[in-house]
């Protein structure tokens, strides 16, 4: 082969490179652009829904003891009003039907040891206030069409009172949670004001019923009454 021909080979193949180069790029920015700001088909954006309450964060925050060490203000603006989810009978709902009151949300998932080890002090939690007041939304990740059966059948294996089951059978939504870096596994657990505004975030168990937490809530509240 001549040099001449050699060279237009290889200009050939670096063009058709650039090109698949810069296709690969494309998509990267088209997949990057729908998971940050959403779009028609069911992304949601979450950041910048909310004003900023670093304050109030800070309040929360500042009386986090023992296991509930790891619980992180935030404040920064995420909001989750439009996040959905489904009932036990299938109808779905969002964070939005909840508005007016503050609410603990906590990702979970029955194969998850840590969620089934907090999951009662989670139920002792709600038991502690009017729903008018405050609730608590569990959410469960178990995958399927048997998902939900599995995770009644935990709730009543260790005679659950005060929550509703509620699910995420697609993970639609606990992803919103791991593309903002919210959430990494489970269980995983957001402090909401009554607007659906992100105030705190828990990565990992904790004894959701113990002085300390219920002190927690209480600021929650007090915090989301401002």
């Amino acid at each position: 082969m001549s040099n001449e021909l050699r060279s237009k080979s290889k200009s050939r193949y670096f063009r058709i490179a650039l090109i698949l180069g810069l296709s690969i790029l494309g998509i990267a920015i088209a997949l990057l652009v729908q998971f940050s700001n959403g779009d028609k088909n069911g992304a949601i954006k979450i950041a910048n829904q909310c004003p900023l309450n670093e304050q109030g964060a800070k309040a929360i925050s500042s009386l986090k003891e023992g296991d509930l060490g790891a619980l992180i203000g935030t404040g920064l603006g995420r909001g989750y009003a439009n996040m959905k989810f489904l009932q036990e009978d299938g109808q779905e709902l969002s964070i939005a039907d909840f508005s007016g009151k503050p609410i603990l949300v906590n990702f979970w998932a029955t194969w998850c040891a840590p969620c089934r080890e907090e999951m009662p002090a989670i139920d002792n939690l709600a038991a502690k206030y009017d729903k008018d007041i405050f609730e608590v939304v569990t959410i469960n990740l178990d995958r399927g069409e048997k998902g939900l059966q599995k995770a009644r059948k935990f709730f009543d294996e260790i005679e659950i009172e005060n929550l509703k089951l509620y699910a995420d059978p697609t993970y639609k939504a606990f992803d919103l949670l791991v593309t903002n870096s919210v959430a990494l596994g489970l269980p995983a657990t957001l402090l909401l004001d009554k607007n659906g505004c992100e105030l705190a975030i828990l990565q990992g168990s904790a004894t959701w019923d113990s002085e300390q937490a219920i002190d927690v809530i209480d600021e929650l509240i007090t915090v989301s009454s401002k």
